[in-house]
């Protein structure tokens, strides 16, 4: 009997090898790394594999990944991306440290924690340009002054996110300005901060070109783990794997039809209106995979076929007359929006195809 269709099949080996050559490379600027589980779903395998390779902490945004790991046993200190108001008792009672923007959740993380019994950690995030969350640079020390008054926190470091919402650049400038703040906070306030973390999978060119990186002394990387590429220009790193996640789908109907469709053209089930290019008759092969499952622009395939387009259950490819019959399987690699779709989806079997590398 075959394996599911449609499905992901998970290299763990290659996962925790990709996150020991970066904790190798990274550590010799002493710079620790935060294994981002987020676009696994928080998946425990996953995690496990990022902790053998060498990475410090496991950061996610979603309290219910965080506690998924947390029920399957994983043990580490684990990392709120995305810290609401909202869910600041649970917060305060399941993670070790926190990313925090706003001083009403702070506030609020204080009062939990003291019910708790405990003394919450947290990292506050500054703004440098990329304009997702962030505290202005000029506000940072008054919050600062007004979080040491709270009696369950504790500051541990600051950091910052770019190339991600407005896909600034994270660079030598940017981290200098990072590394200053830091020094600047630690003098006026008198405090130390252990964790000075500069940035995500974007930060590998600024690394390689760095001959000094400051204060930074941790980054938050998923997709560089996960996928073996930098995020500027989305450039495979040299010495990573590159298809530690493969989805495999199943060929449903193979046959030559034209390339052009016969009648007026309208609106497809999507609401766009297609066009198309005449190349005469062609080999055009349909997979069982479609928009309800993943998101399509994601799938990168492996072989010389053309991704024509999609509906909610059906891709259909050009094959370039290769003789993909009924049945057969096309395996396709996966970008970020690919990988995150396809691990969320409920219809798309996660399979791990080698035992984990102790």
């Amino acid at each position: 009997m075959k394996s599911y269709i449609p499905r992901i099949e998970i290299s763990l080996a290659q996962i925790q090898q990709n996150a020991h050559f970066l904790s190798e490379l990274y550590g010799q600027k002493g710079i620790s790394l935060m294994g981002v589980s987020k676009s696994t779903l928080g998946d425990p395998a996953i995690a496990q594999a990022m902790m053998r390779g060498g990475v410090k902490y496991i950061a996610d945004s979603r309290l219910e990944n965080i506690q998924r790991m947390q029920q399957a046993g994983v043990n580490t200190q684990f990392v709120l991306l995305r810290t609401a108001l909202s869910q600041a008792e649970w917060v305060a009672g399941n993670v070790d440290i926190s990313l925090n923007t706003e001083f009403a959740t702070v506030q609020a993380l204080s009062q939990a924690a003291a019910m708790w019994g405990k003394v919450h950690h947290i990292i506050l995030m500054v703004e440098l340009g990329d304009l997702r969350e962030g505290i202005l640079p000029s506000d940072l020390g008054q919050f600062v002054q007004a979080t040491l008054r709270l009696s369950h926190i504790k500051i541990v470091g600051i950091g910052c996110n770019l190339a991600c919402f407005g896909g600034v650049k994270p660079d030598n400038q940017k981290m200098q300005i990072l590394s200053e703040l830091v020094a600047a906070i630690e003098e006026s306030c008198q405090i130390d901060l252990p964790i000075v973390s500069g940035g995500n999978s974007a930060n590998h060119e600024w690394y390689a070109a760095a001959r000094q990186v400051g204060r930074i002394n941790n980054l938050r990387l998923g997709e560089a783990i996960l996928l073996g590429c930098e995020t500027v220009n989305r450039q495979p790193i040299d010495g990573l794997h590159t298809s530690a996640f493969q989805l495999i789908a199943e060929v449903i109907e193979s046959k030559d039809k034209p390339s052009m469709p016969t009648g007026e053209i309208c609106q497809d089930a999507f609401g766009h209106v297609p066009q198309f290019v005449d190349r005469g008759i062609r080999r055009r092969v349909i997979i069982g995979i479609g928009r309800q499952d993943m998101l399509i622009s994601g799938l990168k395939p492996d072989s010389d076929v053309e991704i024509l387009g999609a509906s909610s259950d059906h891709v259909v490819l050009d094959s370039q007359n290769q003789a993909l019959m009924v049945g057969s399987e096309v395996n396709f690699n996966l970008d970020y929006g690919g990988l995150l779709a396809a691990m969320t989806s409920p219809f798309i079997k996660k399979k791990f195809i080698d035992c984990p590398v102790f």
